[in-house]
């Protein structure tokens, strides 16, 4: 469970360089008024942790139907089909385009959160903070894509969850200091970091079939343990000792 606690704060800490061209606009555009230092950095920590809340929740959820799939046997198979996606999710980006871009957002539930988040904008107090931490967590985002794949590959509802939950703890420090500062990244090193989001999701891609092989490797891919129900089989009245007279 720490290997994915692990995996799920990394997800985080390097794919917010990826953040910061897709909620780095409304990280900035955040209603923290023209308080105290220390006032604004609360009603920032306040919407990220209203991030990472329904991340939770949607560790949960996907960690159950990861539960489920392990429960049915065929947690190996759907680890090799999540790499798989992963990986053809780089290569080949217009299969995903529909599914992973911007596009659609005036239409259906994106098109009603963002309404939303832009009444909430209007006002600069704690609470509206956190609700626009709620509603931003359920915009479409990539990368909240790979770390759901990853809450689903944890096969368990607690691990889902703690991995969702330090996914969103590792955005954190960065969104937190676009917040603070301002959009102060150029476009052209926003270009390079973007480079690097490629190669972490193939190398998670790669971990992902590596773990459903199950080669008996250390962390990265261990034997897995296929699912044998135990019968329990009480004896009343019996005693077990071989003591018979």
């Amino acid at each position: 469970m720490m290997f994915d606690i692990y995996t799920g704060l990394t997800i985080g800490l390097i794919g917010s360089l990826h953040c910061i061209g897709m909620c780095g606009p409304i990280a900035v555009a955040l209603p923290l008024g023209q308080r105290s230092l220390f006032d604004r950095t609360i009603g920032g920590l306040i919407y990220n942790l209203g991030r990472t809340l329904t991340y939770g929740v949607m560790g949960f959820l996907f960690g159950l139907l990861g539960k489920g799939i392990e429960m049915a046997g065929f947690q190996q198979w759907a680890s090799i089909l999540l790499g798989v996606v992963m990986i053809l999710s780089v290569f080949f980006p217009f299969l995903f385009k529909d599914q992973f871009g911007n596009a659609g957002f005036g239409n259906g539930i994106s098109g009603k959160i963002v309404s939303r988040l832009r009444v909430l904008f209007g006002n600069h107090s704690k609470r509206n903070l956190l609700v626009i931490g709620l509603l931003n967590g359920l915009l479409p985002c990539g990368l909240v894509y790979v770390a759901i794949a990853g809450a689903i590959n944890t096969n368990d509802v607690l691990a889902g969850i703690l991995f969702m939950v330090a996914f969103g703890l590792g955005t954190i420090p960065l969104l937190l200091a676009v917040s603070l500062l301002g959009n102060m990244v150029g476009a052209k090193l926003k270009n390079k970091l973007n480079k690097i989001i490629p190669v972490f999701i193939v190398i998670l891609g790669i971990i992902f079939i590596l773990r459903g092989m199950s080669l008996g490797i250390p962390y990265i891919s261990p034997k897995s343990q296929k699912l044998t129900p135990v019968k329990e089989v009480q004896v009343k009245g019996a005693c077990c000792s071989d003591d018979t007279q």
